[in-house]
């Protein structure tokens, strides 16, 4: 091997593990994580709250479980998100005399969406009862306004489509 060949292959050896470390440098500025989110669910406050790097950003008034039905406290993931839901009956007795309800019916209790956190029986949705909002009134769900629903599932979506759910006494 010739003097010049050895030089370009000591020069490619020497450049070779720096163009990684130049495109990192270049781009680190571009590619950012979204911040870091959770929510945090007090029952007896009956409060959702929104939590981006370590602060509030958002409170938002909830209903959550009834006595006989509580919601289940825990650390959970939010799941998927399913936007116009339709509800059917699940079957247990205190839905036994209710009916299948089709997206945006009127008794549909699950208005504008259900984000799921413990599948297949909890989530956080919408309601047709805006004026539970506040009270234990749920069968183990979390409501929230349909419109306060929308918003926090956006939010969610804007974090990567699913967050750290802590919901505590």
């Amino acid at each position: 091997m010739g003097w010049r060949r050895r030089l370009r292959y000591v020069a490619l050896l020497t450049v070779l593990p720096i163009v990684p470390a130049l495109v990192w440098w270049s781009l680190r500025d571009r590619v950012t994580d979204p911040p870091p989110v959770r929510l945090e669910v007090s029952l007896s406050a009956r409060e959702l709250s929104v939590v981006e790097n370590g602060e509030v950003v958002r409170t938002y008034s909830i209903a959550v479980g009834q006595p006989r039905h509580p919601t289940p406290t825990g650390r959970f993931r939010t799941g998927d998100i399913v936007w116009n839901p339709s509800w059917r009956p699940p079957d247990v007795d205190w839905a036994r005399d209710e009916t299948y309800q089709p997206p945006g019916a009127p008794a549909n209790p699950m208005q504008g969406l259900k984000i799921y956190f413990q599948a297949p029986d909890y989530f956080i949705h919408g309601t047709n009862d805006p004026d539970s909002i506040g009270e234990a009134a749920s069968h183990g769900c979390i409501r929230m306004t349909a419109s306060d629903a929308i918003h926090l599932a956006r939010r969610i979506i804007r974090a990567g489509g699913s967050v750290a759910l802590i919901i505590t006494d």
